[in-house]
């Protein structure tokens, strides 16, 4: 009877210190990809979502349409969505980040859109007696008192799409998820656990970077709550 191997990647260990250190090349570069993408994601989403809801917001017949085409592009599975999308992207990261801005618009859209409609008429008002015009009264005083909305749904939204990334790796832009997909087919342990590892650490980072963020733009909730 052979002894066990001392090597935790011999052994093909779930916990492997050897695979940090002789990977870290790897993992920084699936990190650095999955960031990348991921921010770039919600940074198209929430460039499109803004005037969609303002939009929806200022026009009551454009807030059906709206609402209803993101909720069904939020329906259509993610495997489904890259292959509608892949005529036009091929095999590239770009086909993964137009998925993403796409699942994002209904998280963002919703959160603006509650956001504006929760602004009182009386602030409005007061605002138009001021001499505020519509643009102005959109970014002095609407977009600002809908931020706790907005920032709830790009939270949610940037979480999701950290974890919408991983499915990339079946064109091979999957940051962490290329990893999660190659280690699976070989049943690399260390290598699935420390990705997957890898991309909670990243939801729970950005979660609380946005929160902390939230708090130094809206402090009057701060006020409220206590």
């Amino acid at each position: 009877m052979t002894a066990p191997p001392d090597d935790c990647l011999a052994r093909n260990d779930w916990i492997c210190g050897e695979y940090l250190t002789s990977r870290r090349e790897i993992l920084w570069d699936a990190v650095v990809q999955h960031l990348q993408l991921t921010v770039v994601s919600v940074l198209i989403g929430l460039l499109l979502a803004v005037p969609l809801a303002v939009a929806a917001r200022r026009w009551r017949w454009a807030a059906g349409p709206v609402l209803g085409l993101t909720t069904v592009l939020y329906t259509i599975p993610s495997l489904a969505m890259f292959s509608l999308l892949l005529p036009v992207y091929g095999l590239s990261a770009s086909l993964v980040i137009a998925g993403l801005v796409l699942y994002s618009l209904t998280l963002l859209v919703r959160n603006i859109l509650a956001g504006l409609r929760s602004v009182p008429e009386e602030t409005r008002q007061a605002a138009r007696g001021m001499g505020y015009g519509p643009i102005r009264m959109l970014f002095a005083v609407e977009l600002p008192l809908s931020l706790p909305a907005a920032m709830a749904g790009l939270r949610i939204a940037t979480v999701s799409a950290v974890s919408l990334v991983t499915v990339g790796a079946i064109v091979g832009h999957g940051g962490l998820g290329n990893l999660i997909y190659t280690g699976m087919n070989t049943y690399f342990k260390a290598q699935v656990l420390t990705a997957s590892v890898l991309c909670v650490v990243i939801a729970i980072a950005a979660d609380l970077l946005l929160l902390g963020v939230q708090r130094l733009l809206t402090p009057w909730t701060r006020a409220v709550q206590s």
